[in-house]
């Protein structure tokens, strides 16, 4: 059959058509909110990133955020949008105030579609300019104007206040995170000092910048006090500690590069340079930068993003026709830690300290390293412990890539359900035999003496950094059991003491799955928790009702399984709290049985549960 083309074929779409029908090329993924790079917070993120410009341009020191329920208010007090071209900036694409690069030298919205993106894709969107006595109102719905206020007069000050619903329609049962939302407020406050911003009417400042922010990431087991080095448009923190990995946190012009990009590369060649540099040897770079903990922040003319959502650095230069960006940061970052270590012999001595040990220990596990490897060969680990998707991984740029994930659980019976009823093309499993090991006070042979770790760590191809992760997410797939909880939290040790990037770049996520089935003859209903079932049960009523408690994951046959793995998977995402120290939250919770950890337990163990006893 010929298919009919001819001028009726050739379709002009409104711009609010384009980017509800497209959603993905504005805003990334979608998602419900149980990732931090979905839709929603990016949402979020357009609006604040505008009044975030305004303070850096001299207007308003004070930014609003109220996120309740489903809706969310940001007002800023800036200079406002001017009155005339209010309408035009939220609803006409590529209209915006940041083509002047005198007005807005280094914003992160450049092309004027971010707010666009986000009145399109609200259910309900307002917006409020107010400026010198005035203010301009207007409301829409999915991108179509569906009231403008005439500029009447007002006694608030200057600044812009948007109000907006996602539709509920592309961002389905989504929520906001508060963790995720805090840990957001908190690094525009660590990029902004001087900047109060008040989120759900919490707090958010900081003084000194990216020093504030490692402070919170590190406890006492730092090596060295945290190195501060700042100049015009760039500003870098570091230290090294007892985490394994590297950890790095980077900026550009206030956005959060969660995957890197030029400046933290050119960052981690600085910081190797430096050490080569003062004390004339030349250390492999891997024992420079172990166990480091650093940020970088640099701010650029016309920063090239390799996607809308911002997360990945592409630009080479510091402007339009301006010095290279690489050689700009490796220059100041090499040159001002020499001068650091020259200043602070002491310092010095300690790095240098931690620069060795790394060097033995990468000497000391070598030859078992070679030996695992060979051993992992062996094992036929493709037909033995995984069953790999189909997606090719040898080309990370595959685009569904963003799609795979891999389920980590235990026994046969629970693998067995999950591999029969995964979606083939993007989810793979790995099975573990019996309880993995308490890594917290072992050191890195174990991931290469231990079987399973040594596979497990192949399947993901982690072994030397995230680079080449083969799958996007990483999900932990046990019983809802004490067993189950056991198996969850060693895995989480192992990851986070290891490999806590994974954690940090929020790949490794919990499956949640139903613990109970309320049926009748007509309908059945899965739930995951009491509150549920008994919602469910009163929703059936009594006449035929049946209640299957779930006690395993190898219970739940493979075609109700799909159900839960599908588009209606619940994943929970393992994330680190914005003041917490992972080496002192992994000594609390996995390290020998302290008094503090047993005294948290007494005092807070149910009266419910003593009588169960």
């Amino acid at each position: 059959m010929t298919v009919k083309y001819n001028e009726d074929s050739i379709k002009s779409l409104e711009w609010h058509e384009h980017i509800r029908l497209r959603p993905g090329m504005y805003i990334g993924k979608l998602g419900d909110g149980q990732s931090p790079d979905d839709g929603i917070y990016v949402l979020a993120k357009e609006i604040i990133d505008n009044s975030i410009d305004e303070f850096v341009m001299g207007a308003g020191k004070r930014i609003e955020i109220d996120i309740k329920d489903h809706s969310v208010r940001i007002r800023d007090y800036g200079r406002g949008i001017p009155l005339g071209k209010v309408i035009d900036c939220v609803s006409k694409i590529n209209t915006g105030g940041k083509y002047d690069s005198d007005a807005f030298q280094k914003s992160v919205g450049l092309n004027g579609v971010g707010t666009k993106a986000v009145n399109a894709l609200s259910d309900y969107f307002k917006v409020q300019s107010f400026r010198d006595g005035k203010v301009k109102k207007a409301e829409f719905s999915r991108g179509i104007l569906q009231k403008e206020y005439p500029v009447e007069a007002s006694t608030q000050r200057n600044g812009t206040e948007i109000n907006f619903t996602p539709d509920p329609e592309i961002f389905k049962n989504f929520r906001y995170l508060p963790a995720y939302m805090e840990e957001k407020i908190w690094n525009y406050a660590y990029l902004n000092t001087g900047l109060h911003l008040i989120m759900n009417g919490k707090s958010y400042t900081s003084e000194n910048g990216l020093l504030d922010l490692l402070q919170k990431r590190v406890d006492e087991s730092i090596r060295y006090d945290i190195i501060h080095l700042k100049d015009k448009d760039i500003e870098v923190a570091f230290t090294h500690g007892n985490q394994y990995g590297e950890h790095y946190y980077s900026f550009v012009n206030g956005q959060y590069t969660t995957q890197g990009g030029t400046h933290q590369a050119a960052f981690r060649e600085g910081l190797v340079k430096g050490v080569r540099d003062h004390f004339k040897k030349d250390y492999d770079a891997s024992d420079v930068r172990n166990c480091i903990i650093g940020s970088i922040s640099v701010r650029i003319q016309e920063p090239v993003f390799e996607s809308q959502t911002k997360t990945k650095l592409g630009s080479t230069s510091v402007a339009p026709n301006g010095p290279a960006l690489r050689g700009w940061v490796v220059d100041f970052v090499a040159k001002e830690f020499d001068n650091v270590l020259h200043k602070k012999p002491e310092l010095a001595k300690q790095l240098l300290d931690r620069i060795q040990q790394n060097e033995r220990e990468r000497k000391e596990i070598a030859g078992i390293k070679k030996l695992a490897n060979e051993r992992a060969k062996k094992a036929n680990l493709h037909n033995k412990k995984l069953r790999d998707c189909k997606v090719h991984f040898n080309n990370l740029k595959n685009p569904l890539h963003k799609e795979t994930m891999i389920f980590i659980t235990e026994g046969d019976s629970a693998s067995g359900s999950i591999t029969k009823a995964r979606q083939v093309q993007t989810q793979a499993v790995f099975s573990l035999r019996g309880k993995p090991l308490n890594t917290f006070e072992h050191t890195k042979k174990v991931v290469y003496e231990n079987e399973e770790f040594n596979l497990l760590q192949h399947a993901l191809d982690i072994e030397n950094g995230l680079e080449n992760l083969r799958y996007n997410k990483v999900i932990i797939a046990t019983d809802a059991d004490v067993d189950g909880m056991h198996i969850r939290l060693l895995l989480m040790t192992f990851f986070l003491k290891f490999f806590p990037e994974l954690v940090e770049q929020k790949h490794l996520y919990i499956l949640q799955t139903p613990l109970f089935r309320v049926r009748n003859k007509k309908e059945t209903i899965y739930c995951y928790d009491e509150q549920e079932r008994d919602k469910a049960s009163a929703s059936l009523g009594k006449d035929g009702l049946e209640i299957t408690r779930f006690k395993g994951l190898g219970e739940i046959s493979p075609s109700e399984f799909g159900q839960f793995i599908g588009e209606d998977m619940r994943l929970e995402s393992v994330i680190m709290p914005t003041d917490a120290s992972l080496g002192k939250m992994l000594e609390y919770y996995m390290g020998k049985n302290t008094m503090d950890r047993q005294n948290h337990i007494v005092t807070n163990l149910r009266t419910d549960a003593l009588e169960n006893l």
